[in-house]
């Protein structure tokens, strides 16, 4: 079989999954990557999002200056 044919056999063959998935098992790591967003990930992005405008903010006031009246 030519290496194209085997590429499009492979592209088109049903994909069967690899092993049986546990419920609780999948449960439990939904429930802690869940808990990793909202306890980590969300306020680490908070915090870098506020301090980069307060940097453009400030780097910006270093060439037009402070805003005046």
């Amino acid at each position: 079989m030519k290496p194209e044919a085997q590429e499009a056999a492979l592209l088109t063959a049903p994909a069967e999954p690899a092993e049986p998935v546990d419920p609780r098992r999948a449960k439990r790591k939904e429930l802690l990557l869940f808990l990793f967003i909202t306890v980590v990930m969300f306020p680490i992005l908070s915090v870098l999002i506020v301090a980069s405008y307060g940097f453009s903010v400030w780097f910006w006031q270093m060439f037009t200056g402070p805003p005046t009246h």
